[in-house]
């Protein structure tokens, strides 16, 4: 497998690739935004590293561009300031992990490894598991382990984020989850942010889902609290 690493600091991108090597993996290192999109729309990779400050575009942009050509590849974010706000940013732009400097070198392979492999998508911190990963809603095939929802046809990708909140929500169906349970749970954050991410998150899981967007059936927004994924609507495929 060939990871792509996007980082300008010299010193850290050299680090992180004698450990890739020493893993067995392929590497290419780039520094600056528009070289890893050329990249990436050049080459397949296992997954991107990609550090937050860079020269032109910031890893944000990088993040969105990817994403919005329908690039699924797993993105592990590098940034030097770990605010809720910011981590909460780098997964509105399509990003699946973060990852605050300075880090250890073996946090950083464990990461990186977890997101290569992606059946883990729903694994605690204890690493279990939560039962199924395929289920039928509304009619459409959400397979969570795969990061894809089928539907007349029709393939949909995943991100990790966009799976660990559906799966999340589907397996607490019929009881209201809130915000702070959302940002702690799915995301990692202990810190009570205020952020409009998760709402983003959840009108594309209802385009995704809803026959009516506009006019959820399913994912039903719980006033004052959160979420609701409504029972009955999800089972094991």
């Amino acid at each position: 497998m060939k990871i792509l690493v996007v980082e300008d600091e010299l010193n850290i991108a050299n680090g992180l690739r004698y450990n890739l090597e020493a893993e067995g993996f392929g590497v290419r290192v780039v520094s600056d935004g528009e070289t890893a999109l050329d990249a990436l729309a050049g080459e397949e990779y296992a997954a991107v590293v990609l550090d937050v400050m860079l020269p032109g575009l910031d890893g944000f942009e990088v993040a969105r561009r990817v994403r919005s050509r329908q690039d699924f590849t797993p993105i592990l974010m590098l940034t030097a300031r770990g605010r809720p706000e910011d981590v909460l940013k780098g997964f509105e732009a399509g990003t699946d992990d973060y990852l605050a400097k300075p880090f250890d070198l073996s946090i950083f392979l464990a990461r990186l490894k977890g997101l290569l492999r992606r059946s883990r998508w729903a694994a605690k911190t204890d690493g279990t598991k939560h039962g199924t990963d395929v289920y039928e809603v509304n009619g459409r095939t959400v397979d969570l382990t795969n990061l894809e929802l089928r539907h007349l046809g029709d393939t949909r990708h995943l991100t990790v984020m966009e799976a660990k909140l559906l799966g999340h929500l589907i397996e607490n169906a019929g009881t209201a989850v809130s915000r702070n349970t959302i940002l702690q749970e799915v995301w990692g954050l202990q810190e009570d942010t205020d952020t409009r991410a998760i709402d983003n998150f959840i009108v594309r899981l209802r385009k995704y889902l809803e026959d009516s967007p506009n006019k959820p059936k399913i994912l039903l927004t719980i006033r004052g609290i959160g979420y609701k994924f409504a029972a009955g609507h999800a089972r094991p495929a």
